[in-house]
């Protein structure tokens, strides 16, 4: 096999994978003599015109994302030799989550969610910078040997869903991992990487996958017929506030999801310490708009939740250990009785003030001029000491 040079500068050295839109080599820059992660373009791409304009765009909002999470991008271009385009990264000596699930089947509950924590940091930093990723899954997901977790392919997705070559019904990755809205065809907002992450926890602590479809269309009815069993009950070391915790970013409603990837940490790493997500409850209208809805003022909604406005959106399975047991009727019912007898005296009191009164307009209209009529003051903080004055009084002047 020959060796083969991209643009000059990149000889590539063997294949490290490949998929339907592109094939990744390990490469050396001879330039910076360092080993690099090559990724060659299907050729049918360079026919498009629309490809090309916003491949070269993507690929200059992907280079400025420089963060710990996030594969750094080196270079991109068209190779004169070959018409092919490319995309030069960071090259991560490991495993992406596709080989792990692959290999492994499944991860331990404690590293998954060490995975998503580093991931979710990722999206994060991406959003506030105004790229949403699109393509989220775990083959995009890179365990370096340190343990270090990145995010690979940002804004080559969006290239490719809007470009001609892409044809109806057919899909960008793989379906499952499609937020409802990306597989009704509406744009995709950060809100849907923080679904397909979401897909990914899910997968990762199970094993499966929440919606096993094949096409769109048989994904787009399961989402809608079918709630995915929560994860507490397939997998004994998930807890049920972690199983809570990644169903809100599995959420069909974009608004029910966290309201940032960052909030989605938190979330996942309070449910797996055993604290429940936050109460639903209905958005603040005055709070001020997060950093990173500034940046993506476009593409979110307005007014978006808080931090302390995560909504859960599982309906509560029944269960002692899940919903508080309905109260006793009687214990419901105590304090009211406990309000008729506070008012029961006053009721007394009042009635036996009306007594006197009457006796005593008695008294004065049918005794003569000069019999005496006694007064008292009868008014007691007690109200049954009232009451027994207030009868003396009576006989007093009806004697």
């Amino acid at each position: 096999m020959s060796v083969e040079e991209i643009a000059g500068r990149y000889t590539l050295e063997g294949r490290l994978g490949f998929g339907g839109m592109s094939t990744v080599h390990l490469a050396l820059d001879r330039r910076l003599e360092r080993q690099v992660a090559v990724k060659l373009l299907a050729e049918h791409l360079a026919d498009d015109p629309a490809f090309v304009s916003r491949f070269q765009r993507e690929a200059q909002a992907a280079a400025r994302l420089v963060h710990p999470n996030i594969v750094q991008v080196f270079d991109s271009g068209r190779d004169e030799r070959s018409g092919r385009y490319f995309i030069v990264m960071e090259y991560i000596e490991g495993q992406s989550c596709a080989e792990i699930l692959r290999d492994d089947g499944w991860v331990e509950v404690d590293e998954a969610v060490r995975i998503i924590e580093q991931a979710c940091e990722g999206l994060h930093y991406a959003h506030r910078h105004g790229v949403v990723h699109r393509d989220v899954k775990p083959g995009n997901l890179l365990r370096a040997r340190e343990g270090d977790i990145k995010l690979a392919d940002f804004g080559i997705a969006k290239a490719t869903e809007q470009s001609s070559i892409t044809q109806v019904g057919s899909v960008l990755g793989t379906a499952a991992y499609l937020a409802p809205e990306q597989a009704r065809g509406e744009e995709a907002g950060p809100s849907a990487d923080l679904y397909a992450l979401g897909v990914v926890t899910y997968q990762l602590m199970s094993g499966r996958l929440p919606y096993e479809a094949t096409s769109l269309t048989e994904l787009a009815l399961k989402q809608q017929q079918e709630e995915p069993p929560t994860l507490d009950t397939i997998v004994a070391a998930v807890s049920p506030e972690l199983a809570d915790a990644v169903a809100i970013a599995l959420a069909l409603d974009p608004r029910d999801r966290y309201p940032s990837a960052r909030e989605m940490r938190r979330g996942l790493s309070e449910g797996a310490r055993g604290i429940s997500p936050a109460e639903p409850h209905e958005p603040s209208r005055t709070s001020p708009p997060t950093s990173a809805t500034t940046v993506l003022a476009a593409g979110s909604r307005a007014g978006g939740a808080g931090p302390a406005e995560r909504v859960s959106p599982r309906k509560p399975r029944p269960g002692p250990s899940r919903t508080a047991a309905p109260a006793p009727a009687a214990a419901r019912a105590a304090p009211a009785r406990g309000r008729q007898r506070s008012s029961r005296p006053l009721l007394v009191l009042i009635a036996l003030l009306a007594v006197v009164l009457v006796v005593i307009a008695a008294v004065l209209i049918s005794a003569p001029s000069s019999t005496k009529v006694t007064l008292r003051n009868v008014v007691y903080s007690d109200v049954h000491q009232a009451s027994e004055s207030l009868q003396k009084l009576v006989s007093e002047n009806t004697k």
